[in-house]
């Protein structure tokens, strides 16, 4: 697909940490599901298909493509 680097949970935590970002609020402003965005991040949900798979592409934990 895009081929970008892939990042793990952990390092996508880090960033937000480091940038000051709340994950609530970055779910908001790609209008997903706080969530389901946490449970894409702890792996309760891997991202196959629906709003999982947007956030989880989002995030940069898959290679894939997001329709709108």
């Amino acid at each position: 697909m895009s081929g970008k680097q892939l990042k793990t949970a952990k390092e996508i935590k880090a960033e937000m940490e480091a940038k000051g970002v709340n994950l609530s609020d970055w779910a908001r402003r790609h209008d997903l599901d706080p969530r389901v965005v946490l449970d894409v991040l702890s792996g309760r949900r891997k991202g196959r298909n629906g709003e999982a798979h947007k956030a989880a592409v989002l995030l940069g934990l898959k290679d894939g493509v997001v329709e709108e």
